[in-house]
């Protein structure tokens, strides 16, 4: 396999509103220092991949509003490899967009697509599992997913199951369900046949060209009646014709789940999506009663459990709570129960609807 035709795409087009608000539509969380290291998570994915891509095959899928943003935190990524989408239609568009755009560059591309929000702890191990992946894409007519072995009935990850009981590290992906009710979980856990599926994939490009053409035939013209324009001036006001004309829909409804050829990578490098207050909670150091507390005036009595961030232009005291999320901000404030941090969307919704002038 030749290193030069792997090529990653990072797709970066999320508002990241279960982080509200701190993570706000005109700052969403990739572009944040969410874990403290002092790199963005997209700044961290970027590092993660070009120590085995090419920097010129790394290429980055935003909203048209944060291009700029991209440009400034990846300073090294060419700007036409940050490609604008007008609009958000989910994933199978951004992903049908990258690659229209790679295989005009190099028809026998291997792509790896990944968010670009996920923490993942042991890197060398990941890296080894994208190259492994890579390897066997390149040989295969076979679209891959990474499935995590979880360790938790998670509700907020989309779970995929394994097809046999094979000891053997790439198996043939069976059923997808996303985000199940916790006793469904629990029973996937339990039974040992399901992996969290972390949303990154590997393909060649003329395996994932096939299935789009075949599985999602209206969307995939109206990318491919524009392509004459594509890197030529033409190309963003074609783009946006197509974005108008396209529907949202993700890549894992629209295609993995309808397609015969989608295996699945079994991996344990130590990843979270980062998609919740919890899994942040998880992450960060605590007290000795188990808080989280992030801000240097916060005090704190007779409180177990809490994550707390508190923006330092103020003294915060809290007494007497449990199992809370606290984040407060110049312009907004969030107390939540854990437990009921999945409402927090919905929640953010109907405010908007009250004060839309102060939500962003």
């Amino acid at each position: 396999m030749n290193s030069n035709s792997n090529y990653c795409v990072i797709m970066a087009g999320g508002v990241g509103s279960r982080f509200w608000p701190i993570s706000r539509s005109t700052m969403p969380k990739q572009f944040l220092d969410i874990t403290g290291s002092g790199r963005t998570l997209i700044q961290q994915t970027f590092d993660r991949f070009s120590q085995i891509i090419p920097t010129e095959n790394i290429y980055i899928v935003t909203n048209d509003e944060y291009t700029e943003i991209v440009h400034e935190q990846l300073p090294i990524v060419p700007k036409e490899n940050i490609l604008g989408e007008p609009m958000r239609r989910n994933t199978a568009p951004c992903i049908m967009y990258a690659n229209f755009k790679i295989a005009l560059k190099d028809q026998l591309a291997n792509i790896v697509v990944s968010p670009a929000d996920h923490l993942i702890i042991n890197e060398e191990e990941f890296l080894q599992n994208i190259k492994d992946g890579l390897n066997y894409a390149s040989v295969q007519n076979t679209m891959l997913t990474l499935g995590i072995t979880p360790d938790r009935p998670a509700t907020g990850y989309g779970y995929i199951q394994l097809d046999g009981n094979s000891d053997e590290k790439i198996v043939k992906a069976k059923t997808f369900t996303e985000k199940p009710h916790l006793e469904l979980a629990k029973f996937f856990v339990k039974s040992g046949d399901f992996l969290w599926n972390s949303g990154i994939f590997i393909w060649k490009t003329s395996v994932i060209d096939k299935a789009l053409k075949e599985f999602l035939p209206e969307q995939y013209n109206l990318f491919y009646e524009g392509i004459s324009s594509f890197d030529t001036p033409d190309e963003k006001k074609v783009i946006n014709r197509i974005y108008s004309a396209a529907k949202s829909i993700s890549i894992d409804f629209g295609v993995m789940e309808k397609a015969k050829n989608v295996y699945i990578m079994k991996t344990n490098f130590g990843w979270s999506d980062l998609g919740t207050w919890d899994s942040l909670y998880k992450l960060h150091e605590k007290d000795d009663n188990e808080n989280v507390i992030i801000g240097d005036k916060v005090f704190v009595n007779q409180s177990f459990s809490n994550y707390i961030n508190i923006d330092n232009k103020r003294v915060a005291i809290l007494n007497d709570l449990e199992d809370y999320i606290v984040v407060d901000t110049d312009q907004a404030l969030l107390i939540c129960k854990r437990e009921n941090e999945q409402q927090i969307g919905e929640l953010l919704n109907e405010a908007k609807l009250r004060f839309s002038e102060d939500i962003k």
